[in-house]
């Protein structure tokens, strides 16, 4: 997914890239200020769609909530596609990008087991669901995502010399598997209160 893909500094539209005056002086500030605004205005609007949904859900997972098994996937996989969707291969990281995005995947997935434990309030195996304690660390997720999604998209937009920063890159991509195991790890806390929840079976 393109957060950012056009910018108006030009006549027409583009990729975002920086120019240079007659002296060879970069664009000032004031100019970079306004290209953020123009990437702002061209954002296709179902990025702002997505947004709104994001904090919806958030906001929803704010409360105590009867959720079925099967919902629980959603926002996980969602975050999932949100987060790998426009990585690469072909930059700095070659193909050490999924190496480095499962290392901050499992760091994520850990953090999120060990903080989870009091999540499940309960689960009703009968009627397929489970109750969850609200809590406002969904939205938080969710909301960071999006956000360092399309920072990153208007940083490496203005800046095509970030692509090629290794320091950058990694601590994108280590961010953004860090987000994401935090989501497995929270599901990963619900399945395995639904399994532990099963009637033993009789001898």
């Amino acid at each position: 997914m393109h957060f950012a893909p056009f910018c108006g500094v030009s006549s027409h539209r583009g990729p975002c890239r920086r120019v240079s005056g007659h002296s060879g002086v970069t664009l000032t500030s004031h100019a970079e200020r306004i290209m953020i605004q123009q990437i702002v205005s061209h954002t296709p609007i179902y990025v702002w769609a997505l947004l709104a949904f994001l904090i919806y859900r958030g906001l929803w997972a704010s409360r105590e909530r009867e959720i079925s098994l099967q919902k629980l996937f959603i926002i996980p996989a969602v975050m999932l596609w949100l987060s790998l969707s426009g990585t690469r291969t072909d930059g700095v990281l070659g193909g050490g990008v999924w190496g480095v995005w499962l290392l901050g995947l499992l760091a994520g997935v850990v953090l999120a087991w060990t903080l989870g434990r009091a999540m499940v309030i309960q689960v009703n195996r009968a009627a397929g669901t489970v109750l969850l304690r609200g809590s406002w660390m969904p939205l938080a997720l969710m909301v960071a995502i999006f956000v360092s999604k399309y920072a990153v998209a208007v940083v490496t937009a203005m800046h095509a010399e970030t692509r090629s920063s290794l320091p950058f890159m990694l601590a994108v991509t280590s961010l953004f598997g860090l987000f994401n195991g935090v989501f497995v790890g929270r599901l990963a806390r619900c399945v395995a209160a639904w399994l532990q929840s099963a009637e033993p079976v009789a001898a």
